[in-house]
C-alpha cells in the first residue's frame, strides 16, 4: 500500500519497540532448552512470527499469552535433543536473514534432511557461507548456488571448522546456540567479523538459558564445549535500538521545544545500533541518557533527545549498517556534508540499500552519493526544506521508515510505496508516529 505522511512536530514519550535480534535468539535458545521458557514483551514482528514458526516445526510448543509468549523445549535435561515428532521436510524462514542463518545449524542437529525456504528478497540474500562450517562440523549442507533455499542433514557433530564473518555474524551466532548439543568440543576460528556487538547479543541470550562459550578477545577464536544442555528461562526481551534509532532522529529533526523521550532502552545493551548516540552527539543533537527509574524513565531506562542547530558529521557504520537509513535522514538536517562509513555492508540487504537511499532520496531533492565503502549526504540545515514526492520503500522496512522520519524535513507529503514492509521488523511503526506526532 502507499501510505502518504506529513509530520510536522514530535514530541511527548514512547516506548522503543521490542528487538527482534534479542527475540530471535532467545527463541532458538528457548527451543533447544529442557522445560518451558517465558519471553516477555515480546515482539511479533514479521521476522520473530518466522522464527517462531521455524521453533514450532521443529517440535517446541509455542503459546502466545499476550504480554509475553511461552515455548516449551525440546532439549533434555542432559542435553541432546527429545523432539516430540519428527521435524517436517521444510520449514519457511519468511524474509528473515537472521532466522535462515542462525536456524541452519540448530536444524543440523536433526538426522533427517531439513529444507530452510526463503520467501521474498531473502530469496537473492547470499548464504553460501553456510555450506563449509556445517561440512566440516560433521553435517551436509547445500545450497541452490549460494542462495536459499537451504538443506541441511545432520548430526551436527562438532570438531574445527573455519567461518567467513566479513558479510554478517548470522551464521556465526548460529553455530555457537547450536554447538552446546553436538556430541563433541568445538573450535570455531572465524575471519573478519562483522558487528561484533550482536555476538556479544548472542553469547549474553545465550548465558541466560544457562549456557557460557569462551572467546578470545578478538573474536577471532571460539571453544565450544559440547553435550551441554540449556535451561528454560524467564528471558525479557531487550527494548530495539535499531528502531529506536528512527525515534530519536525524529526527535532531532523535530522543530518544537520539547524533548522527546524514547523508553525500553538499556544504554548498556550489546546491540551494536546504540551507537546512534555517538551519531547523535557528532551532530551536535542534546542527548541525555536516563537510567531506569530516573525522572521520564521506566522499564531498563530511556534517551531523551533535543533537536538544536546541527552541523555535518563523520560516522563509521560498519559495526551497525542499519543505522544508515535514519543517519541520512539525521545528515539531511545538518549544515555541510555528513559523511558515513561501511557502505559496502549494504548491497545485500532487503534492498541493495546503498542505491535505495541514493536514488529514492534524490526523489525528494536530497544529495545521497555512494563512492566505494564510504556514503556522503548534503545537509540542508534546519532552516531549509526538502521537496515532498513518492518514494519506493524497495520492500526494505528500513527505507519507509527513514523516508517517513525525512517528512519531517519536507515542505510537501511524503508518499511511501509499499509502506506495509515496516511489518518486517515494527508492525505498528506508523501508529507508534502518530502518537508522537504533534
Amino acid at each position: 500500500m502507499t501510505r502518504s505522511v506529513a509530520y510536522r512536530d514530535i514530541g511527548g514519550a514512547l516506548a522503543a519497540p521490542a528487538s527482534k535480534s534479542s527475540m530471535q535468539r532467545a527463541v532458538a535458545c528457548a527451543l533447544l532448552a529442557s522445560g518451558e521458557s517465558v519471553l516477555r514483551s515480546p515482539s511479533r514482528s514479521a521476522d520473530c512470527l518466522a522464527a517462531l514458526g521455524v521453533a514450532r516445526a521443529l517440535g517446541a510448543e509455542v503459546l502466545d499469552r499476550g504480554d509475553s509468549i511461552s515455548v516449551r523445549g525440546i532439549g533434555g535435561e542432559k542435553g541432546g535433543l527429545r523432539p516430540r515428532s519428527a521435524p517436517p521436510a521444510s520449514v519457511s524462514c519468511g524474509e528473515s536473514g537472521l532466522c535462515l542463518r542462525m536456524f541452519s545449524p540448530v536444524a543440523a542437529l536433526f538426522e533427517s534432511e531439513i529444507e530452510l525456504v526463503a520467501q521474498g528478497s531473502l530469496r537473492r540474500r547470499p548464504v553460501s557461507m553456510i555450506e563449509a562450517p556445517l561440512a566440516a562440523l560433521g553435517a551436509s549442507c547445500s545450497t541452490s548456488g549460494g542462495f536459499p533455499p537451504v538443506r541441511v542433514r545432520g548430526r551436527l557433530r562438532g570438531g574445527r571448522a573455519a567461518v567467513d564473518g566479513r558479510e554478517s555474524s548470522q551464521l556465526l551466532t548460529g553455530l555457537l546456540v547450536a554447538l552446546p548439543l553436538a556430541e563433541s568440543d568445538t573450535v570455531l576460528e572465524v575471519e573478519g567479523l562483522a558487528s561484533r556487538g550482536y555476538v556479544d547479543l548472542t553469547l549474553d541470550t545465550m548465558r541466560s538459558f544457562g549456557v557460557e562459550v569462551e572467546g578470545s578477545s578478538d573474536y577471532a577464536r571460539f571453544s565450544i564445549p559440547g553435550r551441554r544442555a540449556y535451561r528454560a528461562a524467564d528471558f525479557t526481551v531487550e527494548g530495539d535500538w535499531s528502531g529506536a534509532a528512527f525515534l530519536l532522529v525524529a526527535g532531532v529533526l523535530a522543530a518544537g521545544s520539547g524533548p522527546l523521550v524514547v523508553d525500553n532502552l538499556d544504554a548498556s545493551s550489546s546491540q551494536p545500533d546504540r551507537a546512534v548516540l555517538e551519531a547523535l552527539s557528532a551532530a551536535g543533537a542534546e542527548v541525555e541518557v536516563l537510567p531506569a527509574g530516573g525522572p521520564g524513565s521506566s522499564g531498563s531506562g530511556s534517551v531523551s533527545v533535543r533537536g538544536r542547530d546541527l552541523g555535518a558529521f563523520e560516522f563509521d557504520a560498519r559495526d551497525c549498517p542499519d543505522l544508515f537509513p535514519p543517519l541520512v535522514a539525521l545528515a539531511l538536517a545538518c549544515e555541510g556534508e555528513s559523511e558515513l562509513r561501511g557502505a559496502s555492508r549494504l548491497r545485500a540487504k532487503e534492498s541493495d540499500r546503498a542505491a535505495a537511499l541514493s536514488e529514492e532520496f534524490a526523489k525528494l531533492g536530497a544529495s545521497v552519493a555512494v563512492e566505494g565503502d564510504l556514503m556522503r549526504v548534503r545537509g540542508f540545515g534546519r532552516g531549509r526544506k526538502i521537496a515532498g514526492g513518492r518514494v519506493d520503500s524497495r520492500g526494505d522496512h528500513r527505507i519507509a521508515m527513514a523516508a517517513a522520519v525525512a517528512s519531517l524535513l519536507a515542505s510537501a507529503p511524503v508518499e511511501i510505496e509499499g509502506s506495509e514492509c515496516v511489518a518486517k521488523s515494527w508492525p505498528n511503526f506508523f501508529e507508534d508516529m502518530g502518537r508522537i506526532a504533534v
